[in-house]
């Protein structure tokens, strides 16, 4: 499966965005909200697991690509966590874009495209996004594409008990919802 914007394509990982994916990874602002950055052996794993993901699923973390220059952005897309959540088992949408290419609209635009593949052609019926409590970015993108804080904010499973990161926000949006906010005509 790949999906088109205007702007962007979601589409499958290639072995070129790796070596950009791995910079990014290594970044302390884009990682900021995350316990560490990124080694490139854990990025390069990372991305095929994700790549392995959607070769199964068809669908997942998509890589980013900009259609102008084919740059690769980052990944945005759908995931199932296989760790224990309170609202486990859930769909999530998520992101993470190279800091370049922040303040473009770029994840907003991309999560609107994994949002309506969720909902109308995967049928799924919620889908969630979490992010630590300070991280008003991502915070700011999930309101963009409809989402409403659940107000159930929780201890993240894989982050360290005394991290600052730990406690993380917990965004929904209802299949219901999102088809009121993006009504066809």
């Amino acid at each position: 499966m790949e999906y088109q914007t205007t702007r962007l394509k979601l589409r499958q990982w290639r072995e070129d965005d790796l070596p950009l994916f791995a910079k990014m990874n290594a970044d302390p602002v884009v990682m900021e909200f995350y316990p560490r950055t990124l080694t490139v052996d854990e990025s390069n794993a990372m991305a095929r697991k994700i790549m392995g993901l959607i070769q199964t699923k068809g669908w997942g973390f998509w890589a980013v690509e900009r259609l102008e220059d084919q740059q690769f952005l980052g990944f945005t897309g759908l995931h199932e966590p296989d760790y224990n959540l309170p609202v486990s088992p859930c769909v999530e949408v998520g992101w993470r874009l190279d800091m370049e290419y922040w303040g473009f609209g770029y994840a907003t635009e991309a999560a609107r495209v994994a949002l309506r593949v969720a909902f109308e052609e995967l049928h799924i019926s919620q889908v969630y996004s979490f992010a630590s409590v300070g991280n008003f970015k991502s915070r700011a993108v999930m309101e963009r594409i409809g989402m409403e804080d659940t107000r159930f904010n929780f201890e993240h499973p894989l982050i360290p008990p005394d991290h600052s990161l730990r406690e993380h926000v917990l965004y929904l949006i209802k299949k219901d919802t999102w088809l009121m906010l993006n009504e066809r005509s």
